[in-house]
């Protein structure tokens, strides 16, 4: 190619980009673009996708309102970070910019206070060294980080080696959102004094509290922990060498996770070689659904201790316990399990090593009701009573307490309903549908793709987003990708996505390029009565198919969105029943085919026969959405 000729080429391509980039800044102001809008912007971008994907459906703000806020620049510049694998230092101001969740950073403390120190309605504190070495006096927090969305707090080396030491926090984090609680060697080395925790992370919506070395090498200390992390929903709880090499320690859980749904906790080392340990969990998992908890090397080695279970997921729905070496090679110990897993629906139990190698030990099971599995354990020493070896007999038990039918204890009225229901006139409790996530912007296409998303990958992730060992932005990250890398159900088609684009492409890919996306129109009615209004079937109430999108806690916004098929999808308005005035207009969806869910699902707990006897229609939430074949 000659020179002249390579200078046309190059202008001419140089003018196609020209003519090109203008006609994309003006099909972006002729569908409704902002005045003065950067044709360049991530959001510019997505308006034009949009248009070429979708045919002929004006673009929902509520969707348009996730995109990301990045300015052409800020795009370029982070895209460029995460191909270069340097976003973690430039993590503050990428979710600053981004408007993602993130957890700050704890910055180092040498700070000390003295004893006998007041607390008022305060959050996102360092406290380190707090009390370290103290001889006697009393601390008391009140209002510790309660009402927060976000508070992150550390507490390390909290009455290490004090004596006589007393700590007190009253309703600490309590109606948070998402916490992160840290406590690093709490009362390690301590003799005497006592640590008491009232009204622990009560009714919080992602509990994530993690304790170090709590009490290790204590010696004669009480901790109480009373009302912990009651009506709290997900999250986990950690506690590691929890009392480990102690002596003469007594610790109390009361009314440890009750009324939660899918809290996990998790005990390492719990008093493990611990001397003249007394431990007392009451009320521990009370009518909780789906309760998770693990104890590891609890009481292993322990000599003259005392460990008691009272009510031990007790009327809880399912759950999952993991016991393993409890109490193994200890000496003279007791340990003493009273109405353990009196569950109104079985779940699973697994004792590893319990009692093994032990002597002298007394360990009893008072009103045990469940088919559970006993690996390694103690041919002596272990006692029954009331064992009942099916789960049938605590089904008949469980029926009806104190005269009152529980099939619905666990699920908040109307977040289950029947399709009968959607009907104009009809009067019914509407649930909470407010969305309790916290705030985040999806990322553009050129950015989440840059990004690692597999367990595999899960030690970069937690380098880009400083997510720590045992720290609750480790637990978020693994919890979203398992359940992303889960196997789809029967049926089922799914796909976490983390950018508008790669939800349009997956709704089309389903559905067709005539779809339309759809949700709640607010929150209005949330857990009152409401009143049904004009209801109208979406493609004329036909059997038809959708694509829900549901979201996942993670540091960018996250969605699972899955196929559903056999589907009917219904608009109604949603009036108040008094002044008959309309106050929402509401999406719902009623699943016709439920033959493949699980026998434990909320749903059949709160209507109901099973899977495959009836349909189950529930509203979609705020944030949440639905897509269906445009009308």
């Amino acid at each position: 190619m000659t020179k002249q000729k390579l200078q046309d080429t190059n202008v001419t391509s140089l003018l196609l980009t020209l003519s090109f980039l203008l006609a994309s800044h003006v099909r972006l102001s002729s569908a409704g673009g902002t005045s003065g809008e950067d044709p360049f912007s991530p959001k510019a971008y997505l308006i034009r996708y949009w248009n070429n994907r979708i045919y002929k459906v004006p673009r929902p703000d509520f969707l348009f309102n996730k995109a990301s806020p990045l300015s052409a620049s800020d795009s370029a510049r982070f895209a460029q970070l995460a191909a270069n694998n340097s976003l973690s230092t430039h993590l503050d101001s990428f979710c600053k910019s981004a408007s993602l969740f993130c957890f700050p950073d704890p910055s180092p403390s040498l700070e000390k206070h003295a004893n006998d120190v007041a607390f008022s309605v305060y959050s996102d504190k360092n406290f380190t060294n707090y009390g370290t070495d103290g001889a006697g006096g009393k601390d008391s927090f009140a209002n510790y980080s309660s009402g927060e969305n976000l508070p992150v707090d550390s507490f390390r080396r909290y009455s290490r080696d004090s004596a006589g030491h007393k700590d007190h926090f009253t309703n600490y984090a309590n109606d948070g959102n998402v916490i992160s609680q840290s406590f690093n060697t709490y009362g390690a080395g301590a003799t005497g004094g006592a640590g008491a925790f009232t009204t622990y992370a009560a009714n919080v919506n992602v509990p994530g509290l993690k304790f170090t070395s709590y009490a290790d090498e204590g010696n004669g200390r009480s901790q109480a922990f009373t009302s912990y992390s009651p009506e709290a929903n997900a999250g986990d709880q950690g506690f590691a060498n929890y009392g480990k090499n102690g002596n003469g320690l007594a610790n109390s859980f009361k009314e440890y996770g009750k009324d939660t749904n899918v809290v996990g906790s998790t005990f390492t080392s719990y008093a493990q070689t611990g001397n003249s340990v007394n431990d007392n969990f009451t009320s521990y998992g009370f009518n909780g659904n789906v309760p998770e908890n693990k104890f590891s090397s609890y009481a292993d080695g322990g000599n003259s201790g005392e460990e008691s279970f009272s009510s031990y997921r007790d009327q809880s729905n399912v759950g999952d316990d993991s016991f393993r070496s409890y109490a193994k090679n200890s000496n003279a110990q007791k340990v003493n399990f009273a109405n353990y897993g009196q569950s109104f629906n079985l779940g699973s139990d697994n004792f590893t090593g319990y009692g093994q190698g032990a002597k002298g030990q007394k360990i009893g099971f008072k009103g045990y009701g469940q088919v559970n599995n006993f690996k390694q354990y103690a041919d002596k020493g272990l006692s029954f009573k009331e064992y009942k070896n099916t789960s049938s007999e605590i089904d008949a038990s469980m029926a009806e307490i104190k005269g009152k039918k529980v099939t619905n204890r666990w699920v908040e009225p109307g977040k289950f309903f029947r399709e009968k229901m959607l009907k104009e006139g009809t009067v019914m409790p509407m649930p909470d549908i407010k969305d309790k996530m916290p705030p985040r912007s999806f990322l553009p296409r050129s950015i989440s793709s840059k990004l690692p998303f597999s367990s595999s990958k899960i030690s970069q992730l937690k380098e880009i987003f400083h997510a720590f060992d045992n720290s609750s932005m480790e637990g978020i990250l693994n919890s979203a990708l398992h359940e992303c890398e889960r196997a789809p159900s029967p049926g089922e088609t799914k796909e976490c996505v983390g950018s508008v684009e790669d939800m349009i492409d997956f709704a089309v890919s389903v559905l067709g390029q005539s779809v339309e996306p759809r949700t709640t129109q607010n929150v209005n009615g949330s857990k009152t009565d409401i009143l049904i209004g004009k209801v109208r079937g979406v493609n004329g109430g036909k059997v038809t198919q959708s694509v829900s999108c549901h979201q996942s806690l993670y540091p960018y916004l996250l969605y699972y969105c899955h196929s559903v098929p056999k589907v009917r999808v219904y608009k109604a308005d949603i009036l108040d029943p008094k002044s008959k005035e309309k106050i929402n207009h509401g999406i719902a969806i009623c699943h016709l085919d439920t033959s493949v869910w699980s026998p434990t699902h909320g749903a059949f707990l709160a209507l109901g026969p099973g899977p495959g006897k009836i349909e189950v229609c529930h509203w979609i939430f705020e944030n949440d959405l639905t897509w269906t074949i445009a009308d």
